[in-house]
């Protein structure tokens, strides 16, 4: 049974009954083998796009390959079309400093996994692969696939997360 892909931003505003489905994640389950080895086999060989552009190498996930990201919502103050203040709103995606890669963009195959690194109360956003990295890559970061994380404390909470809500929704 697999929960909609969606936000988790204001699930925590009010309290949810269970965990997504109803399923209870299991003690001491050890972490899953990154994903990027299954998704480079399972893909289709590669072939060279229409418009050009060179084929991905083997090995390497496809450049449209769905990924779940560390993210939430930001906005700015603005002035409307019609003279009037608004708020523009856009996406921040959270980067992270890596002993081994430095700067570093998380992406994960699943919400699962992302949860399993990061903990249940982590925003995110659903993306590309591709255009992630295109994205961070002028910025020198490094996109980790399934990253293995030590474990610690998590950067989002519970009450962070309806905190943030709370002030979003102002």
């Amino acid at each position: 049974m697999t929960a909609p892909t969606r936000s988790r931003l204001l699930d925590f505003v009010e309290a949810e009954p269970g965990p997504p489905g109803g399923e209870l994640p299991e003690e001491g389950a050890r972490p899953r083998r990154s994903a990027l080895s299954d998704l480079a086999e399972s893909a289709p060989a590669p072939r060279a796009a229409s418009d050009g552009r060179p084929a991905p190498r083997p090995g390497v996930p496809a450049y449209h390959t769905p990924v779940f990201v560390p993210a939430h919502p930001r906005s700015v103050a603005a002035t409307g079309s019609d003279g009037r203040p608004a708020r523009v709103p856009f996406v921040v995606f959270e980067l992270f400093e890596h002993p081994a890669h430095g700067m570093a963009a998380l992406a994960f195959t699943t919400p699962e996994k992302l949860v399993e690194a990061l903990g249940e109360a982590q925003p995110w956003a659903a993306t590309s692969l591709g255009p992630l990295a295109e994205g961070v890559a002028d910025r020198d970061v490094t996109v980790l696939l399934d990253p293995r994380l030590a474990p610690g404390e998590p950067n989002w909470r519970p009450e962070d997360l309806a905190a943030y809500a709370q002030e979003v929704r102002r």
